[in-house]
């Protein structure tokens, strides 16, 4: 059709731009299971540094074996949301085991995070109140926030004297809530939220933290920001992904006092019209959940590995943004530089990726590092010894 010619024509220009402008973003096709090493499509074999995968739980045998024994007891899939026959045994039983890691009082299951965070706002809140987030907040907040009549406002990242601000102009409103990721994904650094909490106090609003990088990383058992600061149990909103630290597969929740869930339950979009989550993946959940109730190993050696990479990588004169999470954010300002140190990373054996813009600000490129529980010590020298050789070549080490 004429109409989709013309269309077209303007796509492709739009796409040249885009890659003329050294922001094309290609994708590398993994032929091994999700783990710290993996092998590519070419056939060769590279020590994963972008994933995920904190724990290591991405190719666990036993949460495959939980999956499997899921779903052979009750099936592959749902065909239906829950309120009409969605709804099983065993979704009822990771919502209370999500609940109690988090201290929460219930939880409420989505297909991922995204869908969480888009369908957490419009039911409670309205245009007689208010939402105040995080600058650097994750883009399905954003969206979310962008689906909800309250009145917007937006605080510098971590700024408490700016949320303070922007709470005092907020007091004209019904009720408030503030909304922060709990580590930046971009960044790694943890939302101050002891500082958050006690603001909430004073101005007499509620506090959403949204987990997805932070649970089973942050806080000495991986109870997220709201253990660092001894917080466990007081957000009213928490929402968080299965697709991280807890199994890397999909899947989303919110979890909080109970009547905010209950609310979701009858309101919230994307759980109302949306498929529930597939046995397979709750089984894994169930395991998952029930094995971090009774072990911090993965996460002692998750901390143990993050001190220890992100410290050499300091002294080695690397440009790293301060971090409380397992992300090294190893700045390098230019987007085609970005891609040109990934490249050359990938020859000596190393799979990491460059951020540049729309996912960080213009300006602000950089690779981001993933440090996992799985990664052993001698994995992580050689990741280092590669990033001293590449960064001396392309001149990016601090003098």
């Amino acid at each position: 059709m004429q109409a989709y010619q013309t269309f077209r024509e303007y796509l492709a220009k739009e796409l040249e731009a885009i890659q003329s402008a050294g922001l094309y973003k290609s994708e590398r096709i993994i032929a091994s299971p999700q783990s710290v090493a993996i092998t590519l499509q070419s056939g060769q074999q590279v020590l994963n540094f972008c994933a995920n995968n904190y724990l290591g739980l991405s190719d666990s045998k036993e949460l495959t074996s939980a999956a499997c024994k899921a779903m052979e007891s009750r099936g592959y899939g749902m065909s239906s949301v829950r309120f009409i026959c969605g709804a099983q045994d065993l979704h009822k039983q990771l919502e209370a085991a999500i609940a109690r890691f988090f201290g929460t009082e219930d939880t409420i299951l989505y297909a991922a995070c995204f869908d969480a965070n888009g369908g957490v706002f419009e039911p409670l809140l309205g245009e007689k109140d208010a939402i105040i987030s995080d600058a650097l907040n994750h883009a399905s907040i954003i969206d979310g926030v962008r689906l909800c009549k309250a009145v917007r406002y937006r605080y510098a990242n971590a700024n408490m004297q700016d949320l303070e601000a922007q709470l005092q102009a907020a007091q004209a409103q019904r009720f408030r809530l503030i909304v922060t990721d709990g580590v930046f994904s971009m960044d790694g650094n943890v939302a101050p939220l002891d500082k958050i909490h006690a603001l909430a106090e004073k101005y007499s609003a509620m506090v959403m933290v949204d987990e997805s990088h932070s649970a089973g990383v942050v806080g000495k058992t991986g109870r997220g920001v709201t253990e660092l600061f001894n917080l466990r149990g007081q957000a009213e909103i928490i929402t968080g992904t299965l697709g991280k630290a807890f199994g890397g597969a999909i899947g989303g929740f919110t979890t909080g006092k109970k009547e905010i869930i209950a609310m979701l339950r009858q309101r919230s979009r994307p759980y109302l019209f949306s498929n529930s989550l597939p046995p397979a993946v709750v089984g894994a959940g169930i395991y998952t959940f029930g094995y971090l109730e009774n072990s911090t190993v993965l996460q002692d050696k998750l901390h143990e590995n993050t001190a220890y990479f992100i410290g050499k990588m300091q002294q080695a004169g690397f440009d790293v943004k301060p971090t409380q999470s397992a992300i090294c954010a190893v700045m390098l300002y230019d987007a085609k530089l970005s891609q040109d140190m990934a490249d050359k990373l990938l020859e000596e054996g190393i799979y990491v990726a460059g951020f540049y813009y729309p996912v960080v600000p213009k300006g602000q490129a950089r690779i981001r590092l993933q440090i996992s529980a799985a990664h052993e010590r001698e994995q992580l020298d050689k990741c280092i010894r590669a990033f001293v050789k590449v960064g001396g070549e392309l001149g990016v080490l601090k003098s």
